[in-house]
């Protein structure tokens, strides 16, 4: 009845779902060319063969999966995967990244007749889950088709945990009918079994197998010799209500490394001009990377923002400090810098990457930080001491470094169910 219930009310709502995607595209969060992929309609035929449908939300989860993808197209050698997202930035991303014989649609919003749509043109073999990207009506329909569900690298925050422990009305529907649970850890697994699913495996944490962010080489040297010999931080996906404190610990460092620069990459690059604002009037000799300019030896704050280029920051940097991590966004994910030979530090909000984190600082392979001036304290202290930074940047590589064997188990227990 609830079910019902919530499908009555989103096949009432297209208006409304009209709306809000035309106010989305006004404010540069939809693709105009490609809404009706929103509406399950694709201009895109189906590929011939077997085809896997691996749904992520956003850049963390489709990144953490290209490992997978890329197993799975090695398997199946006559297979297709259709990866959906609903971001744009993710869609760029996938548009880069994803290898042949894969492909990027925007998910279709959760309505009976646009899943419906979606699933008739698809007809997916295999459907795979990324993380909490679980919508009653696409979990439904699934099952009507005859297709199996799949939950990788499965985890629920706390937060989510408890809604759905209050929609108990509704999660059955939802959590009985995943075929395989691959949790991240432990206690991940406890919670998908106590909202009723019924095959929980801990497989571990599938973002340590995420592949090393491309680097430009010819870039990086370019931008290595405008740097010189300067201390040099990153801050990495920075969100509104962030840069501001970035800025005036960047001015407190200054007092005691002059020739310091510090590195913004905003997570939404379109935010770069007003990033630029607030650094002038901080006081802060700015430059922006969408304009061209180069970094000279008076900028202060170089803002990055373009896209698709955080691997060339990294690589530039011996500290980063990974952001969306001091406003409650969740945290961005700290193995991508543990790639690169950098000292990590993040903020203590961090429940979209916890487990990470928590893996991290007991491995001595990061730091933690609560507010502006405890990152103030980190970064005076690393950039004072290059041992300590060189030790905490090897111990965050020594834990990336068998992140395969995760991508092993989930491989598995995926060709256990499935056969593949």
């Amino acid at each position: 009845m609830i079910l019902f219930l919530y499908k009555a009310i989103m096949t009432a709502a297209l208006p409304l779902i009209e709306l809000i995607l035309l106010l989305r595209v006004k404010k540069n969060k939809e693709d105009f060319s490609r809404l009706n992929e929103r509406r399950g309609i694709s201009l895109t035929p189906r590929p011939d063969g077997k085809l896997i449908w691996l749904h992520a939300s956003s850049v963390g989860e489709s990144m953490a999966a290209l490992s997978l993808i890329n197993w799975l197209l090695e398997t199946e050698k006559e297979g297709k995967v259709l990866v959906t997202t609903g971001t744009l930035t993710s869609a760029k991303l996938m548009a880069e990244r994803l290898p042949d014989r894969a492909c990027h649609q925007f998910t279709p919003i959760d309505r009976p007749k646009f899943v419906k749509r979606f699933l008739k043109h698809w007809k997916p073999n295999l459907m795979l889950v990324m993380e909490s990207e679980f919508w009653p009506i696409q979990i439904e329909a699934a099952k009507q088709f005859g297709i199996r569900i799949i939950a990788v690298n499965a985890r629920l925050s706390q937060n989510s945990f408890s809604r759905w422990r209050i929609a108990s009305f509704l999660s059955p529907i939802i959590f009985q009918s995943l075929d395989l649970v691959l949790a991240t850890n432990k206690q991940q697994g406890d919670r998908f079994v106590r909202l009723g699913a019924k095959n929980v495996i801990v497989s571990g944490n599938l973002k340590r197998s995420a592949p090393r962010l491309v680097v430009d080489l010819k870039i990086a040297q370019n931008l290595s010799e405008q740097i010189a010999n300067r201390p040099v931080w990153v801050a990495a996906s920075t969100h509104i209500g962030e840069d501001v404190p970035i800025m005036e610990v960047t001015r407190r460092l200054l007092g005691k490394f002059p020739n310091l620069l510090t590195i913004i990459v905003p997570r939404h690059p379109n935010r770069g001009k007003n990033i630029a604002k607030l650094a002038s009037k901080n006081d802060l000799k700015v430059k922006c990377r969408s304009q061209e300019k180069e970094i000279s030896a008076e900028t202060q704050l170089y803002i990055a923002d373009t896209f698709g280029e955080m691997g060339l920051f990294f690589q530039l940097s011996d500290i980063v400090f990974v952001a969306g991590s001091l406003v409650p966004v969740g945290g961005h994910n700290p193995i991508e810098p543990a790639h690169f030979d950098c000292a990590i530090i993040f903020g203590n909000l961090m429940s979209k990457n916890q487990e990470v984190a928590d893996e991290m600082l007991a491995n001595n392979a990061a730091i933690k930080v609560n507010n502006k001036l405890e990152l103030f304290g980190t970064l005076k202290s690393l950039l004072t001491d290059p041992t300590e930074t060189n030790r905490l940047a090897k111990n965050a590589q020594e834990y990336v470094k068998n992140g395969h064997e995760v991508l092993d188990v989930v491989s598995k227990k995926i060709t256990t169910v499935t056969n593949i």
